[in-house]
């Protein structure tokens, strides 16, 4: 019987001991389950705060200045850029001249019957452009230079100076930065390119031979009267770089 009370308190001391240990663990977990709670508070706080500033920015967003507002804006102002190019399309018009072309294909089918060769003969201009009804083809700088008739060349100065308006104004509208600066004056403008100039560094040492390179801006006659041709003709060379680098303008 003894034996059987000992061995029965020594079981029950061991339950006990297990039921103690299992008491400890539970109060452990109860206490990380508590903590997890509090930082899932915490979190629902945190996302229902979120959920207010994203509901206002949407507020925001929809409202009378907001970004589809913005968005409206800036067709309105690409379509204002546009009519206010088409504008300029009006004031300077651009046409091809079909005229000489015709009496050109005359000339070149006839003298093709007569030497019995329709094959080899030259290609066809296609006929030459006009703004305002000036002919923008530049006649050889070599030749006006010694060309008598002033009014040509006043013709052509009057028509680079439509184009160099009309490339400023389609400039200005779309906000567009020219490679090259025009100073506008008519059939007296001129356009800006900067070339590089050699100047001492120290003007105290004349016999030092260190120099500096400095970009100063130079104008270029686009005319030619009273003019050097060379000068004239980098002028225009310039402003056609400046129309081809114009045909890539997004309106």
């Amino acid at each position: 019987m003894r034996e059987k009370l000992e061995s029965r308190k020594l079981l029950m001391g061991n339950m006990s001991m297990h039921s103690k240990v299992a008491e400890e663990t539970v109060k452990k977990q109860e206490e990380q389950l508590g903590n997890e709670i509090k930082s899932l508070l915490v979190a629902g706080t945190a996302l229902s705060i979120a959920t207010k500033h994203l509901q206002e920015a949407n507020r925001s967003i929809a409202g009378e200045n907001g970004y589809l507002h913005l968005r409206n804006l800036q067709k309105l102002l690409r379509v204002r850029q546009q009519f206010m190019v088409s504008q300029v399309s009006l004031l300077y018009p651009v046409k091809v001249d079909l005229g000489h072309v015709r009496e050109q294909e005359l000339e070149s089918f006839t003298s093709a019957i007569r030497s019995g060769n329709s094959a080899g003969s030259k290609p066809l201009d296609q006929g030459s452009l006009t703004i305002s009804g000036l002919h923008l083809t530049v006649l050889p700088f070599t030749k006006m230079s010694f060309f008598a008739d002033k009014k040509e060349v006043q013709r052509s100065a009057t028509a680079l100076g439509y184009v160099a308006h009309a490339i400023s104004l389609i400039a200005s509208y779309l906000e567009v930065p020219l490679r090259y600066p025009l100073r506008l004056g008519g059939s007296r403008s001129y356009i800006c390119d900067y070339a590089p100039s050699m100047e001492p560094a120290s003007s105290d040492l004349a016999s030092d031979s260190s120099v500096s390179i400095n970009m100063k801006p130079i104008d270029f006659p686009l005319f030619l009267e009273g003019q050097d041709s060379t000068k004239a003709a980098y002028a225009v060379f310039l402003l056609n770089k400046i129309v081809l680098c114009s045909s890539g303008f997004k309106t």
